[in-house]
This record gives C-alpha cells, structure tokens and sequence, in this order.
C-alpha cells in the first residue's frame, strides 16, 4: 500500500476547490444567461408595444394641430367680428349720440319751464331726530317703539 504524502492531500484539495469554483460559475453563469433571456424578451415585447403607442401618439398629435388650426382661423374671425362691431358702435354712439343728448336737455329745459319751480327758494331738508346718539330720517320716526 502506497502512503499519502502531503503534497498529494495537497492537490486532492486544490482539485475539489476547482471544481466547487467551477460547478458555482457554470450556476451563475446558467442564470445570467437565463436572465439575458428574460431581458431579451422584455425588450421585444416592449418594442412590440411601442411601436404601436408612438403611432397612436403620432396621429392625436396630427389631429390636435388640425384642432389647433380650426381654433386659431375661429378666433381670427372672432376678432374681426369684435373690431366690426366696436366700429358699429362708435359710429352708432357718434350718429345717434350727439343729437340724442340734445333732445334730452331740451326736454329737461322744458319739463323745468313749465314745471313753474322757483330755482330761488332752496329745497326742503327733511327733519331728523336724534335718538342715543343716531340721526333717524322722519319717514321712520312713527316707527319707533316708546318705552
């Protein structure tokens, strides 16, 4: 029988830790390759679905400037209506206006000359009362509850 000598227990030892080292990177090297696949997938489904979305986003962006367009021809008509219709009323305001104002002053001087008021007496202050300290008008004043 042949005796074991240290240098041999030496390379039985080196040989089990190659192949523990070994039997750990073909595992970690069997779920990289796992986990690249997984990722591979992933990102085929999400080009898959992408594609699609960029071409609906593609398209509400199309009609959103056709919108965008359809309101801004709606607001430039709008405000040329406005600038019409703010010349129509100054035209109207200076039209009717002037005269219109005239007729009224001269129905005033009229209703005055023929009311017959006297512009030389002053006008009649209604009587106030004081009561704690407040001015009541004499509408009021029978109002009032007495004590």
């Amino acid at each position: 029988m042949r005796t074991v000598s240290g240098g041999d227990v030496a390379g039985i030892l080196v040989a089990v830790f190659w192949a523990i080292l070994v039997s750990f990177l073909a595992v970690a090297l069997a779920r990289l390759a796992q986990t690249l696949k997984a990722t591979t997938k992933l990102v085929a489904d999400v080009t898959d679905q992408a594609v699609p979305l960029l071409a609906d986003a593609s398209t509400a962006v199309r009609s959103a400037q056709t919108q965008i367009e359809r309101v801004d021809a709606i607001a430039s008509d709008v405000q040329e209506v406005t600038s019409n219709a703010s010349a129509l009323s100054s035209t109207v305001a200076s039209t009717f206006g002037g005269p219109l104002v005239k007729v009224a002053a001269f129905g005033y001087g009229v209703r005055r000359a023929l009311g017959g008021r006297d512009e030389a007496k002053p006008a009649k202050t209604p009587r106030r009362t004081v009561i704690v300290g407040r001015t009541v008008p004499a509408a009021r004043r029978g109002k009032r509850k007495k004590d």
